[in-house]
Formats: structure tokens, sequence, C-alpha cells
């Protein structure tokens, strides 16, 4: 069922869910790490990390801007790499989910830092069912939502800014700069990819955008060089109030209790961390809406599923399939966290699949991609595809590195599992038509 017009999301609304996605609690923590690679250099370090990812990104702006592909990237990897790829990717997809139950945890913390006593469980059940209300009311609530989210969380950030620069010391350049040498720079940039990312999880909202082919990768680029410009600025000010070895390795809450008043403080390191988990989980209850709605379609799931609310448009079964998802471990006290927590690196090399497909357009889309806005010829394509797939071996390779045993461990399990299920299930599935030429 094709949705309103009305309802459709414009450019500044994928834009408000890219940088609500982009922008994670991982800014607070992450940052530290860094400078303890590379010291004040950091703040490049970060420019370098935002221009990799959008390097990195170019694959999926090349499929994006082809043609509409209404289940994501399911739809994408489904009509470039087959069907069987595309079903390895919906079951890992599904597992991401249990991240959901993830964020609420960690804003319900936060949220008990500052009123102490009230039940984390009923914390939890209230921001989850009040964002998938939100979204059981339409894609367009919920962005209206994001907005409202995005516009607290830049007050944050602003705060932060202002106040902190004023703060940073006259010796930026000469005392801390480069501090790990080339190799610590170019480690910490490779991690910050890890911060700069997420932009490009947007082109899932292909079905419910005005303007797809145009829009989202506008967004990716935009959203991810705006983001990256502000995270620039916030570790300027992070490594330049007090000395290097103070604030290394540590959250910007030790910066900000630097130079910030009480109350201020209170809100940037509280108001600033849970608005940021707010929108970020907002962003994901959508995204994984509109592949498993195609997936469903095309028999990976009961094709039940798929129904959608007459009046709102939403996918009210599989909304709250995923509502479940997120409570119920909750409710039993279930820590889902490091099962959560392990789907990144197989999230990381899905990165190297589209980039992959990306390759295949010429083949299986050549009318669409000698129209694309984003042509180029075979080579060029083939090229930028290969050093995207590099990236992504790099960026798997650091977070093998980083990464517990027990998540790698995870990793694998999730991925064998994700292949042995879509073995069984490929037979009864038939792929639908999952790609529209142009935008509405």
């Amino acid at each position: 069922m094709e949705e309103k017009k009305s309802n459709l999301l414009s450019r500044g609304d994928l834009f408000s869910m890219a940088v609500g996605q982009i922008i994670g609690v991982g800014i607070m923590t992450m940052t530290g790490i860094a400078i303890g690679f590379t010291g004040r250099s950091v703040n490049i370090a970060y420019i370098t990390a935002g221009l990799i990812t959008i390097i990195g990104a170019i694959p999926q702006i090349y499929i994006g801007g082809t043609a509409n592909f209404v289940g994501g990237q399911y739809s994408q990897i489904a009509v470039l790499s087959g069907k069987k790829m595309a079903g390895i990717y919906l079951y890992i997809q599904l597992f991401s989910a249990l991240a959901i139950s993830m964020y609420t945890l960690s804003f319900a913390d936060y949220f008990l830092s500052l009123v102490p006593g009230v039940p984390s469980k009923l914390i939890c059940t209230i921001v989850l069912t009040v964002l998938f209300g939100m979204h059981l009311l339409g894609v367009k609530q919920a962005a209206r939502l994001q907005n409202i989210l995005c516009a607290v969380l830049a007050v944050a950030i602003a705060s932060y800014i202002v106040l902190g620069v004023g703060h940073i010391q006259p010796d930026y350049f000469t005392n801390g700069f480069l501090a790990g040498g080339s190799g610590g720079f170019v480690l910490a940039s490779i991690y910050l990819t890890f911060a700069a990312g997420g932009a490009q999880y947007v082109v899932n909202y292909s079905s419910a955008a005005k303007n797809p082919t145009k829009d989202i990768p506008f967004v990716i680029i935009a959203s991810t060089g705006i983001v990256v410009l502000i995270y620039a600025v916030m570790a300027t000010v992070a490594v330049g109030v007090l000395p290097v070895e103070q604030v290394a390795n540590q959250p910007l809450s030790v910066s900000a209790a630097a130079f910030m008043p009480k109350a201020v403080y209170t809100f940037f390191v509280v108001g600033g961390a849970m608005f940021a988990l707010l929108t970020t989980l907002n962003f994901n209850i959508g995204m994984i809406v509109y592949p498993v709605l195609r997936a469903c379609e095309d028999g990976w799931l009961p094709r039940k599923l798929a129904v959608k609310n007459e009046k709102y448009g939403s996918a009210h079964y599989i909304l709250l399939l995923f509502y479940l998802i997120g409570t119920v471990p909750i409710l039993i006290g279930l820590d889902l966290n490091t099962v959560a927590n392990s789907t990144v690196i197989l999230f990381t090399i899905i990165r190297g699949v589209i980039a992959f497909s990306a390759m295949q357009l010429p083949k299986k889309l050549p009318e669409l991609w000698g129209k694309s806005s984003f042509y180029v010829n075979n080579g060029k394509l083939k090229a930028m595809c290969i050093f995207s797939m590099a990236l992504a071996a790099l960026s798997v390779a650091v977070l093998l590195i980083s990464t517990s045993m027990v998540q790698i461990i995870g990793n694998i399990a999730i991925l064998i599992f994700s292949i042995v299920v879509a073995l069984l299930v490929n037979k009864r599935v038939t792929l639908n038509p999952s790609f529209t030429e142009n935008s509405r």
C-alpha cells in the first residue's frame, strides 16, 4: 500500500534522522580513547575519519542514487548480490534488534542518576512505549519527534562548545599534538570512523521518503560531514582545556567539569547523553521495519507480519514484534548486552557486501545505472568499491583487536545461524520486484 505523499519523509526529516543516528553516547567515550592514541591532533583525526566514512559510503550512494530500493539495504543486496545473501543479511538484522533493550537500559541508568529510586524497568517500558507509539502513528510522527530530540541534543552540544572554547590552552599545537606519532594518528582516525558512521542506514527509509534517489545520497554526505565537524570542535575543547594526560582515555565529562557551571554540566552529561540515546533508538526502531517488511513479503518471515495499518500506514505487527523484543528481556531481567553488541563486526562486513553489490550495477541494472546522476565508468566504479571493501576489512581488523573474545564468538555464532537458516528457508522465498526507477 502506497503511503500518502504528506506522510512521507522530506529531506529535512531524513537529515534529522541521520544526525540522530550518528550522534550517540559514543562521542562521550570514544573521543577520550582517541586522545590516548594521538593527543591534541584528535580533531584532525575526526575530520580524517569523516572523510574515510564518506568515501566508504560512496558505493551505498551509487546504489541509492540509481533506484529507489523499497526495502533499503535488504532489497539492494537481494537485487544486486542474490537471494541467499539477502536472507543472511535479514537474519543478522533481526539480531541487531536486541540493541533496542540495550539503548533503553542505558537511558534508564542516566535517568536514575538524576532521579534515583524510580524502578528501572518502569523507565524502560515508558520510553519504549512512547517511541513505538510514535512509529505506530506513522513514520512522519516519529520524524517530528526526532526533530525535537535533535534540537535539545544540539543545545547540549552547543553549551559544551560555547563555554569551552574560551578555556582552550594557548600551547595547544606545541604540547601534545601528534602525541602518538603517525601510527597513533592513523589508529585514531580508523577508530573514530565508528563514531562518524551510521548515516548510510538512512537508506532503509527509502520507501518512506519523498525523493529517495536524490535526498538520501545528499543526506548521507551532509549529515556525516556536519556532525564530524562538530565532533572535531568538541574534541578540540576536550583536549584543549586540560593537559592531555588528564583527558586521555576519559569521557568528555572530565573536561566539561573544568569549565561548566554545575547545572549546565548536569544538562550536558545527562541530558546530552540521554537524548543521544533517544535519537539513536528512535532511528533504529524505524530503520529495521522496512527491510523486515519487504522480507516478509518475499517469504523469509511470515507474510502476515507485513500487514499495514490503513490509517497511519505503519507496519503494526512488525512494530509489535520488535516492541516485545525490546521489553520482554528487560521485564524478565535478561541481560542481552553481549548479544546486542555481537553484530558490530558483522555489520561492518555488510559494508563490504554493499560495496560488492554496487560493483554489480552495470550488470544487474545497466539501464538505470547508465541514467544515474552518480554514474561513473566501470574502472572508477570498481576502484571505488574495492577501496570501500578494503576500508571495511581494515575496520574489521580494528574491531578484532579491540573486541572481547566473547563478542567475537558471538559474531561467529550469529553468522553461522543466519547462514544455516537462510539456506533452509531459501527454497520457499520468492523475491518480488523491490525497486522503482525514479523517486515519487
